[in-house]
């Protein structure tokens, strides 16, 4: 298998730095090295670490090139023999450096537009770096496996309860069936026949649910029942009138650590970059400016005006009907 140039070298980075993303997604490097040595060639004991591999217009590409630009391959493409992998990527680094050398023959990187992307990605770079240096280490493995034992592990899961409802357009149609259902009817019949949920086939039925998988009047109103009980009164959300009835209750158990990981992961990357750009605030002088250019005062205390959209505002499509279901 040879892949061509372009699939070689155009693979870009994901946004996260290696050392945050989330150790099932990271990946060693595909090892490179170059082909089989001669008997002539120099012993391995006496080969530089990070040796030069080639010079274009005097700058140098090291093996070090050639190991990010494997990392960062399709996983088929890891799976190359170093010794094929190796002259492919030499090319591609070799055709990397002829671009920019042609690219700044022709003062490309004078353009303000070109500039300005080049100084971006050298400012999301350093931004990496740093993010990684500092936040990389509190969310290592061990620190994540502490923070669930700490915060998961041995407890309770969430409350969660297994409800039925009734969807209808009116308030009155609600009270009306509220009726049936005290005068003996049967909430699964009352339901097929009248709710517009697209459950209403099933009787109502929404399964077990947590009290942040619906909509807060909906979880309020359903969380406050009794297994057995009907809602008293309708229940307003904004697709209807509800009447909701309480089958069971329980707590969910708690995940593992495995189901828990990487969402718990994320969690701790987020508060540390949290904790990172605090810090950097109060080591910097920010001036704000008002859309057209004015200083915005300090002791203003309002909330700038929101600038003029660059381009027209699309034309907002069609309303679709809204669909009934109550969760989020």
């Amino acid at each position: 298998m040879r892949l061509s140039r372009t699939a070689v070298a155009l693979v870009t980075l994901a946004s996260l730095s290696p050392a945050l993303r989330p150790a099932s997604a990271q990946t060693a490097p595909a090892p490179v090295a170059p082909p089989a040595a001669t008997p002539a060639a120099t012993p391995a004991s006496a080969r530089p670490a990070d040796p030069v591999l080639a010079r274009v217009n005097g700058s140098e590409i090291r093996m070090s090139d050639l190991a990010v630009l494997a990392q960062n391959l399709p996983e088929e493409a890891r799976q190359l023999p170093p010794a094929q992998l190796y002259p492919q990527l030499l090319d591609q680094a070799i055709d990397g450096k002829a671009l920019v050398a042609l690219a700044k023959k022709d003062k490309l990187d004078a353009i303000p537009d070109v500039a300005r992307a080049m100084t971006l990605a050298a400012e999301r770079t350093l931004q990496s770096a740093l993010v990684s240096r500092e936040v990389g280490p509190s969310v290592d493995e061990a620190k994540v496996r502490a923070r669930y034992d700490k915060d998961i592990a041995g407890k309770p899961g969430e409350e969660e309860v297994h409800a039925r409802h009734i969807l209808v357009p009116t308030e009155e149609l609600a009270k009306k069936l509220i009726g049936e259902l005290k005068a003996g009817g049967d909430f699964a019949t009352l339901a097929k026949a009248n709710s517009t949920d697209p459950g209403a086939a099933s009787g109502g039925d929404l399964g077990f649910f947590k009290a942040t998988d619906m909509l807060p009047e909906f979880s309020t109103a359903a969380f406050a029942l009794k297994p057995g009980q009907v809602s008293e009164t309708p229940v307003q959300t904004r697709y209807g009138w509800h009447i909701i009835k309480v089958e069971e209750r329980r707590n969910s158990a708690a995940p593992t650590y495995e189901q828990a990981h990487d969402e718990l992961r994320q969690a701790m990357i987020s508060e540390g970059i949290t904790k990172l750009l605090a810090g950097a605030r109060t080591q910097v002088r920010v001036e704000r400016f008002n859309p057209d250019g004015s200083p915005v005062k300090a002791t203003d205390g309002a909330t700038p005006p929101a600038p003029p959209s660059p381009v027209a505002p699309a034309k907002p499509p069609a309303a679709a009907p809204a669909k009934p279901p109550v969760k989020k």
